[in-house]
């Protein structure tokens, strides 16, 4: 719950569903998201986690990757927001409800995150008694740390719209 609270790209990325493209669309993005730490989980329990340690290249590809989505989804909001002539109230900007869009945004952010990178290879196998199958022990544990993103988020994202639905009463 603490490696999931820590502000980073997800936070970013689900406050600013939340606000430019309401509830619906930030829930989808979530998905997204938790679909991200599922592959995640996945890849590192059949090896990544060799594959970067073999290659730092890799690894600052990732990363790198990673800081231009960020950089890409900022100047996009930036974008968005000068449309509207300066506003920016919780009904502004562009509404990209729809499944496929967000989601996409979700996953993105997920498999370009180097958080979460680090975390699967890196941490979560550490995790693993080593009685069980890693490969496994890496999949069950990425599949609750899913769970529990998706919970945390879901918080934000009521938050988000009940305190947004209460500003905006006159």
């Amino acid at each position: 719950l603490i490696i999931v609270m820590v502000p980073g790209q997800g936070v970013a990325m689900v406050l600013r569903q939340s606000i430019l493209s309401g509830k619906e669309a930030a829930f989808y993005s979530v998905f997204g998201n938790s679909t991200g730490l599922i592959i995640w989980g996945i890849l590192s329990g059949i090896g990544l986690s060799a594959i970067f340690q073999a290659s730092p290249t890799a690894f600052n590809i990732l990363k790198w990757a990673g800081v231009t989505y960020l950089t890409i989804l900022s100047i996009q909001t930036l974008l968005e927001l000068r449309k509207e002539a300066g506003k920016f109230e919780y009904e502004s900007g562009s509404k990209a409800k729809d499944f496929k869009s967000a989601y996409r945004i979700g996953i993105t952010t997920n498999l370009t995150n180097v958080k979460a990178a680090v975390f699967s290879v890196g941490l979560v196998p550490q995790f693993v008694p080593k009685s069980f199958n890693l490969g496994l022990g890496i999949f069950i544990l990425c599949c609750i740390w899913a769970v529990v993103s998706f919970s945390w988020y879901a918080v934000m994202i009521t938050i988000v719209d009940r305190s947004s639905k209460w500003i905006q009463k006159p």
